[in-house]
């Protein structure tokens, strides 16, 4: 875990890490599998990299999706959209490296079925949030979901924020992906995070626990209510 001083230096931090995963990636494999999260917090960290193009060969990444709505691409709640629109397009990576969630599927079990045979191979880097109620992907406190353990993506129909119906990752994929980054910005995460890296109890009451071994990054609003935050905050 690390502490940033505020958003600023956490977009940078967690460019800086993605970078690093990513040449490392290439270096041992040859490909950069990267999973994205929506939601507000990443989109700084999208917007560092997208005015870096040139620090990392972004032809040789594939895109995948950490959840998704049940939504076209083109709709604003798209997941896909944002990124895209923030990330994708501004580093030019090739449409076919792109592997969206297909929200649109009137069936979503279908659509998850279908996501499931592109994740043969574990993800290098999984992105992700934390929600105010400790929700990461869309696994909820409670769900089903979270205690699944043979399925690697999975449909949610009754998630209790709008909109309900979605797909996610599910935790075996969370679990085999080679790195994990949780990024948390605000006071309004602040219960959560402390939940999530000092709490007792299991991710089923708290889905964020299933990732509270990774890497996190933190501004000082989302660490204010940590009882032991490691070292001074960084600039």
């Amino acid at each position: 875990m690390q502490i940033l001083g505020g958003a600023e230096a956490l977009a940078a931090a967690a460019g800086a890490f993605i970078l690093e995963t990513g040449r490392a990636a290439l270096d041992a494999r040859g490909r950069f599998a990267i999973a994205l999260s929506g939601g507000r917090t990443p989109v700084a960290t999208f917007a560092w990299l997208a005015a870096r193009p040139e620090a990392f060969d972004w032809g040789r990444a594939h895109v995948y999706f950490a959840d998704e709505r049940a939504v076209p691409p083109d709709h604003p709640d798209s997941n896909f959209r944002l990124a895209r629109q923030a990330l994708i397009d501004p580093l030019h990576v090739p449409p076919r490296q792109v592997h969206r969630m297909k929200g649109e599927y009137p069936d979503l079990t279908a659509a998850a079925d279908e996501y499931e045979a592109h994740l043969r191979a574990p993800l290098d880097l999984l992105l992700l949030g934390i929600g105010e109620d400790g929700h990461v992907a869309s696994l909820f406190p409670g769900a089903a979901a979270v205690t699944e353990r043979e399925r690697r993506v999975l449909p949610v129909l009754d998630a209790p924020k709008p909109p309900p119906r979605r797909l996610t990752l599910a935790p075996r994929a969370i679990a085999e992906a080679r790195e994990v980054l949780v990024l948390a910005s605000g006071t309004g995460k602040a219960r959560a995070v402390a939940a999530a890296l000092e709490g007792a109890g299991g991710p089923e009451e708290l889905p964020a626990r299933l990732v509270r071994e990774r890497v996190w990054l933190l501004d000082r609003e989302a660490a204010a209510a940590l009882r032991s935050p490691p070292g001074a905050p960084g600039a």
